[in-house]
């Protein structure tokens, strides 16, 4: 169908109101689609950390989140209509989308930099999201799945999005990188790290099992750091000057610190963790040892997803599955979410193919 916009209602989550919880399954309009825009049936559907703060109501959700609002951004999904000023999208392809969605003018944009955008929206934070049986889509932001690849891994192509454009801004080849923080991103940049040429990973954390799927992806050493020094590993692999990339995925003031004091002279450091306040840095560290920091935001449009697909295609895809602990359907979502938030699953899909009798 082209720009006919189905008509009717949908089930959604929406974020009801201001307030920890208040997350509802509902009966919503289904959107309608502009001429630029796609309407895609969701499949599978994935909690991110982001609708975790939603659904805990702290302050960036107090500052960010305006309710009620159907919420979510990670998802793979079938296009069912397409604007009539779209080309090269039709119904039936097999799709994910980027979740930024960018004003397409500024300085950034027109010169193919639009991840930069100052006015960036947010699908699921600034505008409706994928938590329903249908979601309205800019036709730019459509990206095309593989059909061979699992579902499941192609519904968290956004996080993963995170980690390659984390792991990929500094050269890894037999360099010697350090990552703080084992969650989702930070698991699925060990193999990514592996398949480019990294020497030794090591990555900290505080959760066991977080810990234990690290070494099961490929770490070198992964480390409890409640118990276990960083010193202590780079003596037994043997480091003298010290890591050649860092990798902030903790947004841990104390972690940051603790990758400053062990990176080796000239060592470049990604940083994606948010830190929830200011945090303080001996810049005589950086300063003298020469180091480069660099603040990483989202995925790289679309230089990421390229990458991304690619190295999914070469065998990508089987591990950033075992980052998958949970499989919902979405009627259960609370479940899911309870789970995140107690720190007992890593990714968590749900599953849409069972709304409205669909499949």
């Amino acid at each position: 169908m082209q720009g006919g916009n189905m008509a009717g209602t949908m089930k959604a989550i929406v974020k009801t109101a201001a307030g920890a919880g208040a997350l509802e399954l509902r009966d919503v309009p289904v959107p309608e689609i502009s001429g630029r825009d796609v309407l895609v049936r969701v499949r599978k559907a994935a909690i991110c950390g982001t609708d975790v703060h939603i659904f805990k109501w702290d302050a960036w959700a107090q500052r960010t989140i305006k309710a009620p609002m159907t919420i979510g951004h990670e998802f793979v999904g079938e296009i069912v209509e397409v604007g009539g000023e779209v080309r090269g999208l039709e119904p039936g392809m097999l799709v994910s989308s980027e979740g930024h969605v960018v004003c397409g003018r500024c300085r950034w944009c027109i010169t193919g930099h639009q991840h930069l955008c100052r006015a960036t929206s947010g699908i699921g934070v600034n505008r409706n999201g994928i938590f329903a049986e249908y979601a309205s889509i800019p036709a730019t932001n459509i990206w095309r799945c593989d059909k061979r690849l699992p579902e499941n891994v192609l519904a968290v192509q956004d996080p993963l999005g995170n980690a390659v454009h984390t792991a990929l801004t500094f050269n890894v080849q037999g360099e010697d990188v350090l990552i703080t923080g084992a969650g989702p991103i930070g698991l699925m940049s060990i193999p990514i790290l592996r398949m480019t040429g990294a020497r030794n990973v090591v990555i900290t954390d505080v959760n066991p099992g977080r810990l234990a799927l690290a070494r099961e992806l490929g770490a070198t050493e992964a480390l409890d750091v409640r118990s276990e020094k960083i010193a202590d590993a780079m003596e037994r692999l043997g480091m003298a000057e010290g890591f050649d990339v860092g990798l902030e995925m903790s947004g841990n003031p104390a972690a940051f610190s603790g990758m400053v004091d062990c990176m080796a002279n000239g060592g470049k450091i990604a940083i994606l963790g948010i830190f929830s306040d200011r945090i303080e840095i001996d810049w005589n560290k950086v300063i003298f040892r020469a180091l480069t920091l660099k603040g990483i935001y989202g995925r790289q449009m679309y230089d990421t997803w390229y990458k991304m697909t690619s190295l999914l295609q070469s065998g990508l895809a089987e591990k950033v599955a075992k980052t998958i602990t949970h499989e919902l359907d979405h009627t259960d979502f609370q479940k899911g979410f309870d789970a995140m938030a107690e720190g007992k699953a890593i990714k968590v899909i749900l599953d849409w193919t069972t709304a409205g009798g669909k499949k």
